[in-house]
């Protein structure tokens, strides 16, 4: 539908607007171009949207409404379903949970986290996994019914975007979905909240990151969203309630040889309240992500260090959660030797330049 554009002094970045209707119905040809259409987006700037997605606004409006409801409740109610009391990294994230973001002036958010909900007795979660298990769901009248039914929707949808970049990169049908068959994706319902006491509506509420996973499908109904561009200027996502925003994570950059990039973003305080809906796709646990076969040559050396897809998330989760630091129970071998420190994302070097 468009395509990334830039002025020729790079004032200006636009975010593309992709209709992906024919990676649901289209043929053979139809479904690879717009396949290389997201594939452009992917390599130029990490990020773009997608609208004719099949997911309509009720769906989005039905679990908005769930996670108000809980954020509604009274704080020792919520507490009562505290992410640091589940064994595998479910449940509500109070805004006391912060994360280590050097620029993170005025943090003030609260969240609800869920995965792939599988049965108590599933082998990896009573084998201790921290990351896969049952899902913990408040006792809040159709919360359970409503997100779930999102969780599946948005799976599904990411899982067809990763099909599409497997035919954009000339990879084997599968070669990177055949990993997602017990994935350690999560869904985050956000509540971003700005104090009264901040003047500052500019400060940031979400400190600049990368996500860690191969792709996130975000729906919010508010501004404040902002991509970091080759040049390293921040940019405004647009809004659109019809339209999802979807960006590269650590995992498909490493697994791309570089090709699609993980590009950093943050969140600004531009809202008195805001909520969003980021869905994180990631592969299996034990998945090692290294660049595949097909995109490395002679003339394209691999650019990245193996690493495991399970422990690479624990590692950037115990970043960002007290909890899981304080417990000591998170991987510290996601990488081979020579990680500078616990909290180190190679991915992120760039807001190492500009930020630090």
């Amino acid at each position: 539908m468009s395509a990334l554009s830039a002025s020729k002094d790079e004032d200006t970045v636009s975010i593309p607007l992709i209709s992906i209707q024919n990676l649901r119905t289209g043929n053979r040809a139809s479904f690879k171009q717009v396949a290389d259409e997201i594939g452009r987006a992917a390599r130029e700037i990490g990020f773009f949207r997608i609208c004719d997605h099949g997911i309509d606004s009720e769906h989005f409006e039905a679990t908005y409404a769930a996670a108000e409801r809980f954020f509604l409740l009274p704080a020792h109610e919520k507490h009562q379903y505290y992410i640091g009391h589940s064994s595998n990294h479910r449940g509500y994230v109070p805004f006391t949970e912060k994360g280590d973001y050097p620029d993170e002036v005025n943090r003030s958010y609260e969240a609800f986290d869920l995965g792939l909900d599988l049965p108590s007795d599933d082998p990896d979660f009573v084998a201790g996994n921290r990351v896969l298990g049952p899902n913990v769901w408040p006792k809040v009248p159709g919360f359970k019914e409503v997100v779930a039914r999102y969780y599946a929707s948005v799976s599904a949808l990411g899982r067809l975007i990763c099909s599409g970049l497997e035919v954009h990169l000339g990879l084997p049908q599968g070669a990177m979905t055949d990993h997602m068959t017990k994935p350690i994706s999560q869904l985050r319902l956000l509540h971003y909240v700005r104090q009264k006491e901040t003047a500052d509506h500019q400060s940031v509420n979400m400190g600049a990151h990368t996500d860690y996973e191969c792709l996130t499908l975000l729906h919010t109904r508010n501004k404040g969203l902002q991509v970091m561009t080759r040049d390293d200027r921040w940019i405004d996502v647009p809004v659109d309630p019809d339209v999802l925003v979807v960006n590269i994570g650590d995992m498909l950059e490493a697994w791309s040889n570089g090709l699609l990039r993980s590009t950093p973003h943050r969140v600004l305080n531009l809202s008195p309240e805001r909520f969003s809906l980021p869905y994180f796709v990631a592969t299996n646990y034990d998945t090692v992500i290294r660049p595949l076969p097909e995109l490395v040559s002679s003339e394209q050396e691999a650019k990245y260090e193996p690493f495991l897809a399970g422990a690479h998330l624990e590692r950037m989760l115990a970043r960002d959660f007290p909890y899981l630091r304080n417990s000591g129970s998170a991987s510290k071998d996601s990488y081979s030797a020579g990680s500078p420190s616990s909290s180190y994302n190679p991915f992120e070097q760039r807001l190492n330049r500009s930020i630090g």
